[in-house]
């Protein structure tokens, strides 16, 4: 069983920084409380064919998503990618081990918990990226295209846990 998700509502008024921060944990916690309660089975379920999503799949992609924006293209830090995608580019997805939920919920969390400690490490939302794999961008962009990610794909974790448990909602 997933760990209980405590979600905070962004607020309404808030520097930009504070916001942005607010609207990425926001999403993150959506995304976990579309995994709340459910065991490991339906986690790795593909509830929408032909569609191999999963919501375990979802969780492990914005791990990978975010070691790849706050890790990699920002900080061009030494942490080797959480997940090897050399082989399959969609491992992601993919290679899921029911007996691994726990694992992989934990490396989600400790993963945003580092992409946290990067972005609270860095003076302004207007610092570039340093990968040279990447063309450079600011920290702010990266911010906003996460959130990008993380509304798009708790689009996809909302149809999958209707159609595993009928479960509606934020």
């Amino acid at each position: 069983m997933s760990p209980a998700v405590t979600r905070r509502d962004p607020p309404f008024e808030a520097d930009e920084r504070t916001m942005l921060n607010a609207w990425l944990d926001y999403h993150r916690a959506t995304l976990l409380q579309k995994c709340e309660g459910l065991d490991p089975s339906l986690l790795v379920r593909a509830s929408v064919p032909p569609s191999s999503l999963s919501l375990l799949g979802l969780v492990r992609h914005m791990m990978l998503v975010e070691w790849w924006w706050f890790e990699h293209i920002f900080a061009d830090g030494p942490t080797p990618e959480p997940i090897a995608t050399d082989v399959d580019s969609d491992a992601d997805f993919n290679l899921l081990d029911p007996d691994r939920v726990d694992a992989d919920m934990a490396a989600f969390l400790h993963q945003c918990d580092h992409s946290r400690v990067i972005v609270e490490g860095t003076d302004s939302l207007n610092v570039c990226s340093s990968s040279s794999d990447r063309e450079a961008r600011e920290l702010r962009w990266i911010m906003v295209h996460m959130i990008e990610e993380y509304a798009r794909h708790n689009g996809h974790a909302d149809l999958l846990r209707e159609c595993i448990d009928g479960s509606v909602g934020e």
